[in-house]
């Protein structure tokens, strides 16, 4: 059972008994376009499932017709700066130290595409759409979104998606490797929950310490990477006792296949 919040304006933030968090972004009549209020409220909400012990998968997702639309370019004029910079969005995201599923339903653009590669997973639903459309309004991208897109899908397809702005569907997105499946739009939320189960099976300190691992070393050149695996390792395993094995082996073995 998930308890909704009713803290946020531009949010909606369920709380399930299970485990795990989803997190919407709530301004359907404006695509969920990321305004400094939105990013701000991401932030205190982010921090505030970070705090909670209880809560250990955290999935993103938009009400309506999107995910996101990127920035709210109606606060451009007013404030370019902040309405660029202030409440960093995937700050706010990378504040959570459990795995981060993206839930993409309908359009995923420019800021909305930076928060998807961001995720540490992507389900999409078969009519998501996605789009890089910076270099469309002379813009770069400042939240890692470049640095990302050429880690996911390589120079030559970054700079395809990049340099023509062009929108493409969930199922290139999947033939590419942005995403990792796509289901119909009426099973997005049950498969990214099916997903955060398969995660709360596991032992939590684990979970949070194996994302940290790969997360540090993406970058990194194989040598350094594959001592840096070695000397975490060496930390980390040293620590758990036969026994802890042999229980959490044994809790392993009652778990459904």
């Amino acid at each position: 059972m998930a308890a909704c919040e009713a803290a946020y304006e531009t949010l909606r933030v369920e709380r399930s008994d299970e485990g795990f968090a989803t997190v919407a972004f709530n301004r359907p009549d404006k695509l969920n376009t990321l305004s400094i209020a939105l990013r701000r409220e991401l932030q205190q909400a982010v921090a505030a499932l970070e705090a909670d012990a209880a809560v250990r998968v955290l999935i993103l997702t938009g009400t309506g017709r999107a995910f996101t639309a990127g920035l709210d370019l109606d606060e451009w004029s007013a404030a370019p700066a902040a309405a660029a910079w202030e409440f960093n969005a995937v700050a706010a995201l990378q504040q959570f130290s459990g795995p981060v599923i993206g839930a993409i339903n309908g359009l995923a653009i420019t800021g909305g595409l930076e928060i998807a590669l961001a995720c540490d997973l992507l389900v999409a639903a078969s009519d998501a759409r996605f789009a890089d459309t910076h270099a469309k309004v002379g813009l770069l991208p400042g939240w890692g979104g470049s640095v990302r897109m050429q880690q996911r899908l390589g120079s030559h397809r970054a700079k395809e998606l990049a340099l023509t702005g062009r929108f493409f569907d969930a199922d290139e997105a999947l033939a590419w490797g942005l995403v990792n499946r796509v289901v119909p739009p009426a099973q997005l939320m049950a498969e990214a929950q099916a997903l955060a189960r398969q995660m709360l099976a596991n032992v939590p300190e684990g979970v949070v310490a194996y994302k940290k691992l790969l997360d540090e070393e993406a970058g990194r050149p194989l040598a350094e990477a594959l001592v840096f695996e070695r000397d975490a390792a060496r930390a980390a395993n040293l620590g758990v006792s036969r026994e802890e094995i042999d229980t959490r082996l044994a809790r392993l073995r009652r778990q459904p296949r």
